[in-house]
Protein backbone atom coordinates (compact mmCIF):
# COMPACT_ATOMS: atom_id res chain seq x y z
CA UNK A 1 0.00 0.00 0.00
CA UNK A 2 1.83 3.14 -1.12
CA UNK A 3 0.29 6.52 -1.30
CA UNK A 4 0.80 10.42 -3.03
CA UNK A 5 -1.32 13.33 -2.40
CA UNK A 6 -3.30 15.54 -4.81
CA UNK A 7 -0.15 17.84 -5.64
CA UNK A 8 2.44 14.72 -6.82
CA UNK A 9 4.72 14.57 -3.67
CA UNK A 10 6.69 12.09 -4.02
CA UNK A 11 5.07 8.40 -3.17
CA UNK A 12 6.16 7.15 0.50
CA UNK A 13 4.94 3.61 1.87
CA UNK A 14 2.41 3.38 5.00
CA UNK A 15 4.71 2.32 7.68
CA UNK A 16 2.67 -1.22 8.20
CA UNK A 17 2.11 -0.41 12.16
CA UNK A 18 0.05 2.20 10.65
CA UNK A 19 -1.64 -0.18 8.30
CA UNK A 20 -2.53 -2.92 10.70
CA UNK A 21 -4.20 -0.09 12.94
CA UNK A 22 -5.57 1.47 10.47
CA UNK A 23 -7.79 -2.05 9.79
CA UNK A 24 -8.32 -2.42 13.02
CA UNK A 25 -9.91 0.55 13.83
CA UNK A 26 -12.17 0.50 10.41
CA UNK A 27 -12.69 -3.65 10.97
CA UNK A 28 -13.98 -1.82 15.00
CA UNK A 29 -16.25 0.74 13.30
CA UNK A 30 -14.34 3.35 15.87
CA UNK A 31 -14.89 6.52 13.35
CA UNK A 32 -12.87 8.58 15.82
CA UNK A 33 -9.74 6.57 15.69
CA UNK A 34 -10.27 6.24 12.12
CA UNK A 35 -10.25 10.63 11.95
CA UNK A 36 -7.01 10.78 13.85
CA UNK A 37 -5.41 8.00 12.04
CA UNK A 38 -6.47 9.67 8.77
CA UNK A 39 -6.09 13.46 9.82
CA UNK A 40 -3.18 13.44 11.62
CA UNK A 41 -0.60 10.06 10.48
CA UNK A 42 -1.41 9.49 7.13
CA UNK A 43 -0.61 12.86 6.23
CA UNK A 44 -2.28 15.08 2.92
CA UNK A 45 -5.66 15.54 3.12
CA UNK A 46 -6.45 14.30 -0.01
CA UNK A 47 -3.86 11.96 -0.51
CA UNK A 48 -4.00 9.50 -3.15
CA UNK A 49 -3.82 5.91 -1.73
CA UNK A 50 -3.01 2.82 -3.50
CA UNK A 51 -4.64 -0.73 -3.32
CA UNK A 52 -3.08 -3.74 -4.48
CA UNK A 53 -4.43 -6.99 -4.94
CA UNK A 54 -3.03 -8.78 -1.75
CA UNK A 55 -4.10 -5.32 -0.40
CA UNK A 56 -6.67 -5.44 3.36
CA UNK A 57 -8.90 -3.28 1.99
CA UNK A 58 -9.85 -6.30 -0.38
CA UNK A 59 -12.12 -8.55 2.22
CA UNK A 60 -13.17 -11.54 0.28
CA UNK A 61 -15.83 -11.48 3.11
CA UNK A 62 -17.42 -8.11 3.03
CA UNK A 63 -21.05 -8.24 1.79
CA UNK A 64 -20.70 -4.55 -0.11
CA UNK A 65 -22.20 -3.76 -3.44
CA UNK A 66 -20.26 -4.47 -6.71
CA UNK A 67 -18.17 -1.34 -7.54
CA UNK A 68 -17.10 -0.50 -3.46
CA UNK A 69 -13.78 -0.40 -2.70
CA UNK A 70 -13.83 -3.74 -0.77
CA UNK A 71 -13.85 -6.35 -3.22
CA UNK A 72 -13.32 -10.11 -4.05
CA UNK A 73 -9.75 -11.72 -4.34
CA UNK A 74 -8.49 -11.77 -8.23
CA UNK A 75 -6.13 -13.71 -9.86
CA UNK A 76 -5.28 -10.64 -11.71
CA UNK A 77 -2.41 -7.75 -10.65
CA UNK A 78 -4.74 -4.59 -10.32
CA UNK A 79 -4.11 -1.29 -9.20
CA UNK A 80 -6.75 0.50 -7.75
CA UNK A 81 -6.57 4.62 -6.26
CA UNK A 82 -8.83 5.73 -3.40
CA UNK A 83 -8.65 8.82 -1.25
CA UNK A 84 -8.94 8.88 2.52
CA UNK A 85 -12.50 10.53 1.99
CA UNK A 86 -13.44 8.11 -0.76
CA UNK A 87 -12.53 5.22 2.06
CA UNK A 88 -14.27 6.92 4.83
CA UNK A 89 -17.84 7.66 2.45
CA UNK A 90 -17.36 4.02 1.44
CA UNK A 91 -17.66 2.61 4.96
CA UNK A 92 -20.05 5.41 6.17
CA UNK A 93 -17.47 6.67 8.97
CA UNK A 94 -19.89 10.15 9.04
CA UNK A 95 -17.74 11.87 12.06
CA UNK A 96 -14.52 11.14 9.35
CA UNK A 97 -15.94 12.35 6.32
CA UNK A 98 -16.98 15.97 8.26
CA UNK A 99 -13.59 15.87 9.65
CA UNK A 100 -11.79 15.59 6.35
CA UNK A 101 -14.04 17.98 4.73
CA UNK A 102 -14.07 20.33 7.57
CA UNK A 103 -9.77 19.97 6.84
CA UNK A 104 -10.16 20.99 3.04
CA UNK A 105 -10.62 18.00 1.34
CA UNK A 106 -12.17 18.00 -2.06
CA UNK A 107 -15.27 16.29 -2.54
CA UNK A 108 -14.80 15.53 -6.22
CA UNK A 109 -11.50 13.67 -5.73
CA UNK A 110 -12.05 10.25 -7.83
CA UNK A 111 -8.18 9.17 -8.61
CA UNK A 112 -9.87 5.95 -8.74
CA UNK A 113 -13.02 7.20 -11.01
CA UNK A 114 -15.64 7.67 -8.50
CA UNK A 115 -15.72 10.10 -6.07
CA UNK A 116 -16.71 9.85 -2.23
CA UNK A 117 -20.04 10.95 -2.83
CA UNK A 118 -20.50 7.83 -5.53
CA UNK A 119 -18.98 5.39 -2.86
CA UNK A 120 -21.20 6.65 -0.15
CA UNK A 121 -24.73 5.96 -2.58
CA UNK A 122 -23.60 2.63 -3.14
CA UNK A 123 -22.92 1.89 0.47
CA UNK A 124 -26.34 4.06 1.19
CA UNK A 125 -24.95 6.01 4.08
CA UNK A 126 -27.03 8.98 3.23
CA UNK A 127 -25.56 11.13 6.35
CA UNK A 128 -22.21 11.27 4.42
CA UNK A 129 -24.08 11.63 1.36
CA UNK A 130 -25.41 14.65 2.89
CA UNK A 131 -22.38 16.05 4.44
CA UNK A 132 -20.55 15.83 0.52
CA UNK A 133 -23.07 17.53 -0.73
CA UNK A 134 -23.04 20.14 1.95
CA UNK A 135 -19.80 20.96 1.40
CA UNK A 136 -20.10 21.61 -2.78
CA UNK A 137 -20.26 17.74 -4.05
CA UNK A 138 -21.39 17.58 -7.78
CA UNK A 139 -24.43 15.97 -7.86
CA UNK A 140 -24.07 15.35 -11.42
CA UNK A 141 -20.38 14.04 -11.52
CA UNK A 142 -19.17 11.45 -13.39
CA UNK A 143 -17.42 8.22 -12.67
CA UNK A 144 -15.02 6.84 -14.75
CA UNK A 145 -17.94 5.01 -16.46
CA UNK A 146 -19.92 7.78 -16.98
CA UNK A 147 -22.48 7.17 -14.18
CA UNK A 148 -23.34 9.75 -11.22
CA UNK A 149 -24.07 9.23 -8.06
CA UNK A 150 -27.77 8.98 -8.85
CA UNK A 151 -26.65 6.11 -11.13
CA UNK A 152 -25.51 4.52 -8.05
CA UNK A 153 -28.25 4.36 -5.63
CA UNK A 154 -28.63 0.73 -6.39
CA UNK A 155 -30.48 -0.62 -3.05
CA UNK A 156 -33.60 -0.14 -0.98
CA UNK A 157 -31.02 1.84 1.87
CA UNK A 158 -30.08 4.43 -0.81
CA UNK A 159 -33.18 6.37 -0.97
CA UNK A 160 -32.44 8.58 1.71
CA UNK A 161 -28.89 9.67 -0.69
CA UNK A 162 -31.04 9.61 -3.80
CA UNK A 163 -33.59 12.25 -1.83
CA UNK A 164 -30.17 14.16 -1.09
CA UNK A 165 -29.06 14.34 -4.52
CA UNK A 166 -32.11 15.36 -5.70
CA UNK A 167 -32.68 17.89 -3.01
CA UNK A 168 -29.15 19.49 -4.52
CA UNK A 169 -30.04 19.40 -7.82
CA UNK A 170 -28.85 16.15 -9.41
CA UNK A 171 -30.44 15.28 -12.90
CA UNK A 172 -32.93 12.50 -13.26
CA UNK A 173 -32.43 12.04 -17.00
CA UNK A 174 -29.12 11.67 -17.49
CA UNK A 175 -28.49 8.64 -19.31
CA UNK A 176 -25.55 6.79 -17.71
CA UNK A 177 -22.43 4.08 -18.90
CA UNK A 178 -22.56 1.91 -21.92
CA UNK A 179 -25.88 1.24 -21.56
CA UNK A 180 -27.47 4.54 -21.49
CA UNK A 181 -30.03 3.78 -18.53
CA UNK A 182 -31.23 7.01 -16.74
CA UNK A 183 -31.51 6.88 -13.03
CA UNK A 184 -35.18 5.35 -13.43
CA UNK A 185 -34.08 2.50 -15.78
CA UNK A 186 -31.83 1.71 -12.77
CA UNK A 187 -34.64 1.63 -10.31
CA UNK A 188 -36.77 -0.64 -12.40
CA UNK A 189 -33.87 -3.16 -13.20
CA UNK A 190 -33.84 -3.16 -9.37
CA UNK A 191 -36.96 -3.38 -8.00
CA UNK A 192 -36.95 -0.11 -6.43
CA UNK A 193 -40.90 1.08 -6.14
CA UNK A 194 -39.89 4.07 -4.06
CA UNK A 195 -36.69 4.97 -5.82
CA UNK A 196 -39.00 4.76 -8.92
CA UNK A 197 -42.00 7.02 -7.07
CA UNK A 198 -39.47 9.73 -5.88
CA UNK A 199 -37.70 10.03 -9.46
CA UNK A 200 -41.12 10.60 -11.27
CA UNK A 201 -42.03 13.03 -8.98
CA UNK A 202 -39.37 14.69 -10.03
CA UNK A 203 -39.87 15.02 -13.66
CA UNK A 204 -38.47 11.30 -14.73
CA UNK A 205 -39.75 10.48 -17.95
CA UNK A 206 -41.90 7.32 -17.91
CA UNK A 207 -41.24 6.00 -21.43
CA UNK A 208 -37.28 7.36 -22.19
CA UNK A 209 -35.27 4.92 -23.65
CA UNK A 210 -31.78 3.61 -22.79
CA UNK A 211 -29.20 2.53 -25.51
CA UNK A 212 -31.35 -0.95 -26.00
CA UNK A 213 -34.42 0.59 -27.06
CA UNK A 214 -36.00 -0.51 -23.43
CA UNK A 215 -38.30 1.87 -21.60
CA UNK A 216 -38.22 1.67 -17.66
CA UNK A 217 -40.49 -0.59 -17.96
CA UNK A 218 -39.46 -2.85 -19.95
CA UNK A 219 -36.20 -2.84 -18.46
CA UNK A 220 -38.18 -3.55 -15.20
CA UNK A 221 -39.68 -6.63 -16.88
CA UNK A 222 -36.53 -7.80 -18.56
CA UNK A 223 -34.74 -8.22 -14.83
CA UNK A 224 -34.71 -11.13 -13.27
CA UNK A 225 -35.66 -10.88 -9.65
CA UNK A 226 -35.91 -13.13 -6.56
CA UNK A 227 -39.11 -14.90 -5.74
CA UNK A 228 -39.58 -12.30 -2.61
CA UNK A 229 -39.45 -9.74 -5.04
CA UNK A 230 -42.07 -10.36 -7.20
CA UNK A 231 -43.90 -8.15 -5.29
CA UNK A 232 -42.04 -5.21 -5.00
CA UNK A 233 -41.28 -5.65 -8.72
CA UNK A 234 -45.13 -5.94 -9.64
CA UNK A 235 -45.58 -2.66 -7.61
CA UNK A 236 -42.86 -0.61 -9.32
CA UNK A 237 -44.79 -1.81 -12.81
CA UNK A 238 -48.28 -0.92 -11.64
CA UNK A 239 -46.66 2.65 -10.50
CA UNK A 240 -45.64 3.17 -14.18
CA UNK A 241 -48.14 2.04 -15.85
CA UNK A 242 -50.36 4.15 -13.76
CA UNK A 243 -48.21 7.55 -14.90
CA UNK A 244 -48.90 6.27 -18.80
CA UNK A 245 -46.31 4.00 -19.81
CA UNK A 246 -46.30 1.86 -22.69
CA UNK A 247 -47.79 -1.62 -22.12
CA UNK A 248 -46.55 -2.65 -25.50
CA UNK A 249 -43.43 -0.69 -26.55
CA UNK A 250 -40.75 -2.48 -28.31
CA UNK A 251 -36.76 -2.93 -27.34
CA UNK A 252 -34.48 -2.99 -30.18
CA UNK A 253 -35.04 -7.18 -30.70
CA UNK A 254 -38.92 -6.14 -30.76
CA UNK A 255 -39.37 -7.96 -27.55
CA UNK A 256 -42.09 -6.03 -25.59
CA UNK A 257 -42.37 -6.17 -21.98
CA UNK A 258 -44.80 -8.58 -21.50
CA UNK A 259 -42.64 -11.23 -23.40
CA UNK A 260 -40.13 -10.58 -20.87
CA UNK A 261 -42.67 -11.15 -18.10
CA UNK A 262 -43.34 -13.93 -19.42
CA UNK A 263 -39.67 -15.14 -20.23
CA UNK A 264 -39.14 -15.04 -16.23
CA UNK A 265 -42.35 -16.99 -15.89
CA UNK A 266 -44.00 -14.37 -14.05
CA UNK A 267 -48.26 -15.06 -14.03
CA UNK A 268 -48.87 -11.79 -11.87
CA UNK A 269 -46.74 -9.12 -14.17
CA UNK A 270 -48.35 -11.19 -17.11
CA UNK A 271 -51.60 -10.45 -16.34
CA UNK A 272 -50.60 -6.58 -15.60
CA UNK A 273 -49.62 -6.01 -18.51
CA UNK A 274 -52.45 -7.84 -20.38
CA UNK A 275 -54.75 -5.78 -18.93
CA UNK A 276 -53.23 -2.51 -19.67
CA UNK A 277 -53.64 -3.55 -23.26
CA UNK A 278 -50.32 -5.98 -23.61
CA UNK A 279 -50.70 -7.55 -27.39
CA UNK A 280 -50.51 -11.19 -26.19
CA UNK A 281 -49.86 -12.38 -29.92
CA UNK A 282 -47.02 -10.01 -30.62
CA UNK A 283 -43.83 -11.77 -32.37
CA UNK A 284 -40.19 -10.60 -31.40
CA UNK A 285 -37.28 -10.65 -34.01
CA UNK A 286 -36.88 -13.72 -34.03
CA UNK A 287 -40.67 -14.91 -34.37
CA UNK A 288 -41.26 -15.66 -30.61
CA UNK A 289 -45.05 -14.82 -28.89
CA UNK A 290 -44.83 -14.12 -25.29
CA UNK A 291 -46.34 -17.67 -25.13
CA UNK A 292 -43.21 -19.31 -26.98
CA UNK A 293 -40.82 -17.79 -24.47
CA UNK A 294 -42.94 -18.64 -21.38
CA UNK A 295 -43.10 -22.53 -22.48
CA UNK A 296 -39.04 -22.51 -23.19
CA UNK A 297 -38.36 -21.61 -19.38
CA UNK A 298 -41.41 -24.38 -18.52
CA UNK A 299 -38.65 -27.10 -17.52
CA UNK A 300 -36.44 -25.11 -15.33
CA UNK A 301 -38.64 -22.17 -13.69
CA UNK A 302 -40.13 -23.14 -10.53
CA UNK A 303 -43.79 -24.19 -10.65
CA UNK A 304 -46.60 -22.37 -10.54
CA UNK A 305 -45.09 -19.86 -12.66
CA UNK A 306 -45.10 -21.32 -15.81
CA UNK A 307 -48.66 -23.11 -16.10
CA UNK A 308 -49.76 -19.65 -14.82
CA UNK A 309 -48.18 -17.60 -17.26
CA UNK A 310 -49.10 -20.18 -20.16
CA UNK A 311 -52.80 -20.13 -18.60
CA UNK A 312 -52.95 -16.43 -18.59
CA UNK A 313 -51.97 -16.14 -21.81
CA UNK A 314 -54.43 -18.45 -23.48
CA UNK A 315 -57.44 -16.61 -21.51
CA UNK A 316 -56.62 -13.37 -22.75
CA UNK A 317 -56.43 -14.29 -26.62
CA UNK A 318 -52.86 -15.83 -27.36
CA UNK A 319 -52.59 -18.04 -29.97
CA UNK A 320 -52.07 -21.42 -29.18
CA UNK A 321 -48.88 -23.26 -30.89
CA UNK A 322 -48.84 -24.74 -34.38
CA UNK A 323 -50.43 -28.05 -34.29
CA UNK A 324 -47.87 -29.67 -35.75
CA UNK A 325 -45.10 -28.44 -33.22
CA UNK A 326 -47.01 -29.62 -30.37
CA UNK A 327 -44.75 -32.95 -30.42
CA UNK A 328 -41.55 -30.21 -29.34
CA UNK A 329 -43.65 -28.46 -26.97
CA UNK A 330 -44.26 -31.70 -25.50
CA UNK A 331 -40.50 -32.65 -25.53
CA UNK A 332 -39.19 -29.21 -24.06
CA UNK A 333 -41.84 -28.91 -21.49
CA UNK A 334 -42.52 -32.68 -20.25
CA UNK A 335 -40.79 -31.85 -17.00
CA UNK A 336 -43.75 -29.59 -16.25
CA UNK A 337 -47.03 -31.54 -16.92
CA UNK A 338 -49.30 -28.72 -15.86
CA UNK A 339 -47.78 -26.55 -18.84
CA UNK A 340 -48.79 -29.63 -21.25
CA UNK A 341 -52.50 -30.31 -19.61
CA UNK A 342 -53.02 -26.47 -20.07
CA UNK A 343 -52.03 -25.75 -23.54
CA UNK A 344 -53.19 -28.97 -24.68
CA UNK A 345 -56.85 -28.35 -23.20
CA UNK A 346 -56.56 -24.98 -25.21
CA UNK A 347 -57.61 -26.94 -28.57
CA UNK A 348 -60.99 -28.97 -29.02
CA UNK A 349 -59.14 -31.42 -30.51
CA UNK A 350 -55.21 -32.60 -31.42
CA UNK A 351 -54.06 -35.90 -33.06
CA UNK A 352 -52.28 -37.77 -30.41
CA UNK A 353 -49.57 -40.30 -31.82
CA UNK A 354 -48.12 -42.99 -29.76
CA UNK A 355 -44.51 -41.70 -31.11
CA UNK A 356 -45.27 -39.19 -28.32
CA UNK A 357 -44.06 -41.53 -26.14
CA UNK A 358 -40.62 -41.56 -27.64
CA UNK A 359 -39.77 -37.91 -26.43
CA UNK A 360 -41.27 -37.75 -22.66
CA UNK A 361 -38.19 -38.69 -20.98
CA UNK A 362 -38.50 -42.44 -18.69
CA UNK A 363 -37.70 -40.78 -15.37
CA UNK A 364 -40.62 -37.77 -16.43
CA UNK A 365 -42.54 -40.31 -17.29
CA UNK A 366 -42.86 -42.50 -14.32
CA UNK A 367 -42.64 -39.49 -12.00
CA UNK A 368 -46.08 -37.85 -13.81
CA UNK A 369 -47.05 -41.40 -15.13
CA UNK A 370 -51.39 -41.05 -14.34
CA UNK A 371 -50.96 -37.57 -16.76
CA UNK A 372 -48.91 -39.13 -19.33
CA UNK A 373 -50.91 -42.12 -19.65
CA UNK A 374 -54.47 -40.50 -19.77
CA UNK A 375 -52.42 -37.93 -22.56
CA UNK A 376 -51.26 -41.12 -24.63
CA UNK A 377 -54.49 -42.96 -24.45
CA UNK A 378 -56.13 -40.08 -26.65
CA UNK A 379 -54.57 -41.23 -29.67
CA UNK A 380 -57.35 -44.02 -29.93
CA UNK A 381 -60.62 -41.09 -28.67
CA UNK A 382 -62.18 -38.00 -29.30
CA UNK A 383 -62.57 -35.60 -26.48
CA UNK A 384 -65.28 -35.69 -24.33
CA UNK A 385 -68.36 -33.90 -25.04
CA UNK A 386 -67.38 -31.37 -22.00
CA UNK A 387 -64.31 -30.44 -23.58
CA UNK A 388 -65.72 -29.36 -26.38
CA UNK A 389 -68.60 -27.29 -25.15
CA UNK A 390 -65.77 -25.52 -23.49
CA UNK A 391 -63.64 -24.95 -26.46
CA UNK A 392 -66.67 -23.47 -28.21
CA UNK A 393 -67.22 -21.07 -24.96
CA UNK A 394 -64.05 -19.69 -24.90
CA UNK A 395 -63.76 -19.48 -28.89
CA UNK A 396 -66.99 -17.25 -28.12
CA UNK A 397 -65.58 -15.37 -25.69
CA UNK A 398 -61.69 -14.73 -27.40
CA UNK A 399 -59.87 -12.63 -25.61
CA UNK A 400 -62.53 -11.64 -22.84
CA UNK A 401 -62.05 -15.15 -21.02
CA UNK A 402 -60.09 -13.68 -18.32
CA UNK A 403 -63.24 -11.45 -17.77
CA UNK A 404 -66.37 -13.01 -19.25
CA UNK A 405 -66.05 -16.66 -17.45
CA UNK A 406 -66.47 -15.28 -13.99
CA UNK A 407 -69.62 -13.39 -14.93
CA UNK A 408 -71.25 -17.04 -15.76
CA UNK A 409 -74.21 -18.10 -13.54
CA UNK A 410 -71.97 -21.08 -13.06
CA UNK A 411 -70.13 -23.33 -9.90
CA UNK A 412 -66.56 -21.89 -9.47
CA UNK A 413 -65.55 -25.23 -10.21
CA UNK A 414 -66.44 -24.86 -13.54
CA UNK A 415 -65.48 -21.86 -13.64
CA UNK A 416 -62.25 -22.68 -13.42
CA UNK A 417 -63.02 -25.97 -16.05
CA UNK A 418 -63.37 -22.88 -18.71
CA UNK A 419 -60.23 -21.08 -17.48
CA UNK A 420 -58.25 -24.13 -18.44
CA UNK A 421 -57.56 -24.76 -14.60
CA UNK A 422 -55.40 -28.36 -14.65
CA UNK A 423 -56.73 -31.37 -13.15
CA UNK A 424 -53.92 -33.84 -13.48
CA UNK A 425 -55.19 -35.67 -16.20
CA UNK A 426 -57.09 -35.59 -19.83
CA UNK A 427 -60.19 -36.55 -20.99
Amino acid sequence: MTMSNSDRLPDYPLHSDLVRRLKSALDAKDEERVTHLICTEVGHVDAVIELDNDDWMKDPAAQLPVGALVGLWTLEYKRELTTPLCIAAARGHTACVRHLLSRGADPDASPGGQGALHEACLGGHTACAQLLLQHGADPDLLSAEGLTPLHLCLTAASLGCAQALLEHGASVHSPGGAGGDTPLHVAAQRGLDEHACLYLRCGARVDTRNGRGETPLSAACGAARRPDEHARRLRLCALLLRRGAAADARDEDERSPLHKACGHACPGLARLLLRHGADAGALDYGGASPLARALQTAACAPEPGPQRTVQTLLNHGSPAVWPDAFPKVLKTCAPAPTVIETLFNAYPQLRVSESWREVIPEEVFQMHQAFYQSLLALAHTPRCLQHLCRCAIRKLFGKKCFHLVPLLPLPKSLQNYLLLEPEGVLH
